[in-house]
């Protein structure tokens, strides 16, 4: 390359072809894996479910909830995409476990969703109408207290079969500037579900402190591991043994074959009682056992308690 360079030849660098390439931010690096994002997933899949039968009850108006993401950001992202005025529930997920941190969280209504359920509660059709910036008055604030309230007692049986919970509401605030439970630069984990009420899309977005979760993903894997090999051991001994029994009680059908002879069709026909067919064979030759058609055994032919038997010497289907 060099004596290239002096000659003033131009330099050809062949670069190879790479695949595609993310970036990857150092400074905040990412503290939760795919699986334990799958698994709340799986979780808030389940609560989605739950939310659209009590909204439908709640609002006598089919309501569809689905979980649309699932992500890890900064808190200040989180805040600084929200309005000024919007209805949130500051409450947390207190675990029965001492070993376990209680997990903050906040579940944030979009405020498309806050008029609907309003209008539709207060006597309305559960129409949406753009009121702006505003803020929410009092009747407002105690009406979705009480919703939210029971938005968190809904969240109890999804994460039962992962840790067990006591969902608490402890207070509403409707100016996402001032709130102060979370830090600047805290990581949060979240999940935002999507509601479909009469043709009008809205969102219910759910934020987690990930320090939090992972105290408590980090339980649960420990504890689903240690478990999962025990269960696995007594399904594995479990299967085993039901297919022994069953093999053990299956019937077969067990041949003693003297020897095997190729006769034509016309001599066949012509065969008469006291007529000799030879089979190739010496008297003294062993005699061959077909287990369910397949050659296993041979062995001698002789008498046991007055019935003709064969004595095993050979074995050629199993080893054992």
């Amino acid at each position: 390359m060099l004596n290239n360079a002096k000659g003033g030849e131009p330099i050809v660098v062949e670069v190879e072809k790479v695949a595609d390439i993310r970036e990857y931010d150092f400074r905040s690096p990412k503290k939760f894996t795919k699986e334990r994002i799958k698994t709340l997933e799986g979780i808030f899949d389940n609560y989605s479910r739950l939310l659209s039968s009590y909204l439908t009850g709640l609002l006598r108006l089919y309501c569809k909830v689905s979980l649309v993401s699932t992500e890890e950001q900064k808190y200040f992202e989180f805040n600084n995409a929200l309005p000024d005025y919007v209805m949130m529930g500051m409450a947390e997920l207190k675990v029965q476990d001492d070993e376990v941190e209680d997990l903050n969280l906040i579940v944030q209504l979009s405020n498309t969703l806050t008029y609907i359920m309003i209008d539709r509660l207060l006597g309305g059709k559960g129409e949406h109408m753009d009121t702006g910036e505003r803020e929410f008055t009092e009747i407002e604030v105690s009406v979705m207290e009480n919703i939210i309230r029971n938005f968190m007692g809904l969240m109890k049986e999804p994460w039962a079969s992962y840790v067990e919970i006591e969902p608490t509401l402890d207070a509403i605030e409707t100016n996402s500037r001032v709130v102060s439970t979370m830090g600047h630069d805290d990581t949060m984990i979240i999940c935002m579900l999507e509601i479909m009420i009469i043709e009008t899309k809205a969102l219910i977005t759910i934020c987690m402190p990930a320090v939090g979760l992972e105290g408590i993903m980090q339980k649960y894997t420990t504890r689903q591991t240690r478990m999962g090999r025990k269960i696995d051991a007594n399904r594995e001994n479990a299967r085993r043994e039901n297919i022994f029994d069953g093999v053990t009680h299956t019937a077969l059908d067990i041949r003693a074959v003297l020897g095997e002879v190729d006769v034509d069709m016309l001599d066949v026909l012509r065969l008469q009682a006291g007529d000799i067919i030879p089979l190739g064979k010496s008297i003294d030759s062993n005699i061959i056992l077909n287990v369910g058609g397949k050659k296993w055994f041979d062995g001698k032919m002789g008498v046991f308690n007055n019935r003709k038997a064969v004595k095993i010497e050979n074995i050629f289907g199993m080893e054992l």
